[in-house]
């Protein structure tokens, strides 16, 4: 046998062996239990969480995109259900939604607010949340904000108002009508507020076309995203926390980032791990 033919064939032979058995895994079926869990009705609802452009976004044609959707549409096909997209335009919708059984997962902060009504995976992903402030503040550092006489504009209902909430002790949080968008930072540069809290990401693509605002270097939080189910869902539950650990691992979550534009997006360490 001609020595280049029979390394030929031998790649070949290598490439069809795993492409089968990525098919095989592919195929192989998700627990009952868990496939009842997720999808009772036999189709996946997925909540997408629109006002958050680092997870989601919409394209010119209007289709939807981003790592959120890929996991949403990657977790149907291992369940082997069809699945919906139920997008919504702020983080606060989404969680009133699940009052009206609008969705069997969602693609949401972790936070303690929530945590009554939700379980949450692990995180797939770390969003730093910050503040931005007019170029001449004299507010230089994160722990400068906190002080009398402050305003920070923040999306109303969003992880990062939840957050703050908590722990700001002498500044006014002044909320905007909600937490999806650019609402905060409307109010402000209307207002003329001090300081404006958001994803990063968000801030810097505003603060790119206007000069006269400055990005603070630290943050006041790193916002874990992750994959909420409706409490009750046991099984459902577990097995979403098998899947994200699996898209993390296996570059699944970093590739989809990239692809959408998101590439400096932090992917969440294994759980029981510290980034």
């Amino acid at each position: 046998m001609n020595a280049s033919f029979a390394i030929r064939l031998g790649l070949s032979v290598i490439a069809l062996c795993g492409a089968l058995l990525g098919s095989a895994q592919a195929a192989t079926p998700a627990p009952r239990e868990a496939v009842r869990a997720l999808a009772p009705s036999g189709t996946l609802r997925a909540a997408i969480n629109l006002g958050n452009a680092v997870l989601a976004q919409t394209t010119a044609s209007g289709e939807l995109r981003g790592v959120t959707v890929d996991l949403a549409r990657e977790l149907g096909a291992r369940l082997g259900v069809p699945v919906v997209l139920v997008p919504f335009q702020a983080a606060g919708e989404v969680f009133a939604a699940l009052k009206e059984d609008r969705w069997d997962v969602a693609f949401m902060a972790v936070e303690p607010a929530r945590a009554t009504d939700v379980d949450f995976s692990s995180p797939y992903a770390l969003i730093e949340a910050t503040y931005m402030v007019r170029k001449d503040s004299p507010l230089r550092e994160v722990a400068e904000v906190d002080r009398p006489g402050v305003r920070i504009a923040v999306g109303r209902g969003s992880a990062y108002d939840l957050y703050l909430t908590r722990t700001i002790k002498n500044a006014t949080l002044v909320r905007a009508a909600t937490g999806g968008g650019t609402a905060m930072i409307d109010l402000f540069m209307a207002d003329k507020l001090e300081a404006v809290a958001g994803v990063r990401q968000q801030l810097a693509a505003f603060a790119a076309t206007n000069p006269d605002m400055r990005i603070m270097q630290g943050r006041f939080q790193d916002v874990p995203q992750a994959v909420g189910i409706p409490k009750g869902r046991d099984a459902g539950a577990a097995y979403v926390s098998a899947f994200v650990e699996e898209a993390k691992a296996s570059g699944f979550v970093r590739k989809s980032l990239a692809a959408s534009g998101q590439g400096d997006v932090v992917v969440a360490p294994p759980a029981g791990r510290s980034k």
